[in-house]
């Protein structure tokens, strides 16, 4: 009872089960892959994946990030049915799960060559190579306006006030565990955060759910800007209208994670999958869904040293601690308004 009460107090909202399924292959081996990624981008991966391994059908199930971390911590401790492969951006949860025992460990080649920063404990992977960046509209916001830096955004919502008013949006970081984990990084990384949240404040900037939400509302017109969105998925969209910036100042670039949970049904073909997402082939097909984001010459001059990997390590069982998550919620709802329709 105390477990629960405790993780209740951490994640004080209400949780919904999947998003969407899809299968893939027809083999006699059922397989679940569980994963906080979008089954339209991640599908043609997992598609040629089934191909490739006649015997299994993959039940992807797409979920959002918290409710994907109560299943697999349920699951874990033998109350709901666990999956083969938990795969999730919210990476901070995936640590909490490796550190409570909840993972299975696995090396080969392909696992032991990736960098620290995207490896932990041979129990967690980072697949991906994610930007988080400010998405706009184009055709509202051009030239000297483009908000190149924080600082620039800043600017702008000084300067302007009245035309923003509603008009920018960033994650809920009640809803979104990604969200959460961005706004927790800024907060260690930035000089300029509690001046973010006051500019936020003052233009009535909306958080909102789901990427893929609020790049619609970019392309429609409804935000003129998005601050700290996951690249990945601008860039799927190929929207003529939506720029893509990578921060200046600093960019943070987020490594999926890739857990085999320690009461998979089907480990061996987890360990396969990994391997195969590891691969040149795979790593390929995620570069050309935008997983791996290439950036537009004439909208970044990031250097290398403003690259800022979220290392899977212990440290990021800091933005899972109670207290700080209370802290950074009480910040949060002071600076939002309720969303604008």
């Amino acid at each position: 009872m105390r477990l629960i009460l405790a993780f209740l107090l951490i994640f004080p909202f209400t949780l919904q089960a999947q998003e969407a399924t899809q299968t893939f292959g027809s083999g006699p081996q059922i397989f679940r892959l569980r994963s906080t990624t979008d089954i339209d981008i991640l599908g043609p991966v997992i598609a040629l994946f089934a191909e490739l391994n006649p015997g299994i059908t993959v039940n992807f199930e797409q979920w959002g990030s918290n409710a994907l971390f109560e299943n697999s911590r349920t699951a874990c401790e033998g109350g709901d049915d666990p999956a083969d492969v938990v795969f999730s951006s919210a990476v901070q949860q995936m640590v909490w799960l490796v550190n409570a025992s909840c993972a299975r460990p696995y090396t080969s080649a392909l696992t032991t060559a990736l960098p620290d920063t995207r490896r932990w404990r041979n129990e967690l992977w980072g697949i991906t190579q994610e930007p988080a960046v400010i998405v706009y509209n184009r055709d509202q916001i051009k030239g000297a306006d483009v908000p190149r830096t924080r600082f620039a955004l800043l600017d702008l919502m000084r300067t302007r006030p009245s035309d923003l008013r509603g008009r920018i949006a960033t994650y809920d970081i009640t809803e979104s565990g990604l969200g959460f984990l961005f706004a927790h990084s800024d907060s260690l990384e930035a000089s300029t955060f509690g001046a973010m949240l006051e500019g936020f404040s003052r233009v009535g900037a909306v958080a909102t759910c789901c990427s893929a939400e609020i790049i619609d509302g970019v392309a429609s017109g409804r935000f003129q800007i998005a601050y700290n969105v996951l690249g990945s998925y601008a860039a799927s969209n190929e929207r003529p209208n939506v720029g893509i910036i990578t921060p200046e100042d600093y960019t943070l670039i987020l490594s999926r994670g890739f857990m085999i949970p320690n009461n998979a049904r089907q480990p061996q073909i987890a360990e396969r999958l990994l391997d195969f997402l590891l691969d040149e082939e795979a790593q390929q097909m995620l570069a050309d869904v935008g997983l791996r984001m290439a950036h537009a010459p004439e909208e970044t001059g990031m250097p290398v040293s403003a690259r800022r990997p979220i290392a899977l390590s212990p440290t990021l069982l800091i933005a899972m601690d109670q207290g700080q998550r209370r802290q950074l919620f009480a910040l949060w709802s002071s600076a939002f308004e309720p969303d604008v329709p």
